[in-house]
């Protein structure tokens, strides 16, 4: 199996830009942590992936994306940044469909109608942000919709997820592909129609290429794919038991003092990696005696 990695490059002349990633390892890691079904598993994974590529657009910040449907699994959130750290959540693991017509998962049933929502912060003011329709909770064809709308990029994405029967992630992986300003019509129809005739992205992925590989087979030989930037892709989580303690901390005393005679200890969940800080009766004491002195 190939490493997780994010690439990204130009083709046709740097006339049009794509990016690729593996991410099987990551997908599989948060159907783990968060013991996904495996729709739960398709939607977060498709999510996590885009945004992922996403965080490899920015020199820096981060990219935060909400998929808010109706559907049974409720919000999806996934975050990254440009060095390819990436996670995510979803709402509601534990949701079963019915295949749909098509016998796969059920990823549009599962979420709904209700819209995406970015935010992209660049560490230097005010933070961009944007959000569209759902158009079909399939995710791939929302953020498609998303960058030619919001961000008026005309561009096309492909995320795919293919859970085993133990309900392990075999493979996960991603595409964008986007139009440059510039580039000729009939460059971006010969692009098109290279799209239309690309296998699904996660059975690429299981064949065992990486991403280099997949951005180069997305482009074709006609593209003549140029590779800039290839990146490990990793799940990493920006909370700790140092920072949580700072959070209750930042309560006040007061606050620390009720949780103390009401519960007797105080657990702090993080949605995103599923982790669960339990600070006892004993260092919840230590921190008001702190407050004492």
């Amino acid at each position: 199996m190939q490493p997780d990695q994010l690439a990204r490059g130009t083709a046709y002349d740097g006339q049009i830009r794509i990016f690729a990633a593996v991410s099987t390892g990551l997908v599989g890691q948060l159907q783990r942590r968060h013991q996904l079904w495996p729709v739960a598993t398709a939607a977060l994974g498709r999510t996590v992936t885009v945004t992922a590529m996403m965080g490899l657009m920015q020199d820096e910040g981060k990219v935060m994306v909400q998929v808010q449907g109706d559907g049974p699994l409720g919000q999806i959130m996934a975050d990254a940044d440009a060095e390819g750290h990436a996670r995510g959540y979803v709402q509601h693991p534990h949701v079963h469909r019915p295949l749909n017509d098509q016998g796969k998962l059920d990823v549009a049933g599962a979420v709904g109608s209700g819209f995406l929502y970015v935010l992209k912060d660049f560490g230097t003011g005010e933070p961009y942000r944007g959000s569209v329709p759902l158009v079909s909770g399939e995710i791939g064809e929302d953020f498609t919709y998303y960058f030619t709308v919001s961000e008026q990029i005309p561009s096309a994405v492909g995320v795919g997820v293919l859970v085993n029967p133990d309900l392990s992630v075999q493979a996960a992986g991603g595409w964008i592909i986007q139009r440059l300003p510039g580039a000729d019509d009939e460059v971006v129809e010969r692009v098109i129609e290279r799209v239309g005739q690309l296998p699904p992205v996660s059975s690429m992925v299981a064949e065992g290429i990486g991403a280099e590989q997949l951005l180069e087979r997305v482009a074709g030989p006609e593209g003549k794919p140029c590779v800039h930037q290839v990146v490990p892709l990793t799940f990493f989580c920006t909370c700790s038991r140092q920072r949580v303690q700072g959070m209750l901390r930042a309560l006040g005393r007061d606050e620390v003092q009720s949780i103390l005679q009401e519960q007797g200890m105080a657990e702090i969940h993080c949605h995103f990696c599923n982790e669960r800080y339990v600070f006892d009766k004993e260092e919840l004491e230590q921190f008001l005696a702190e407050w004492n002195e």
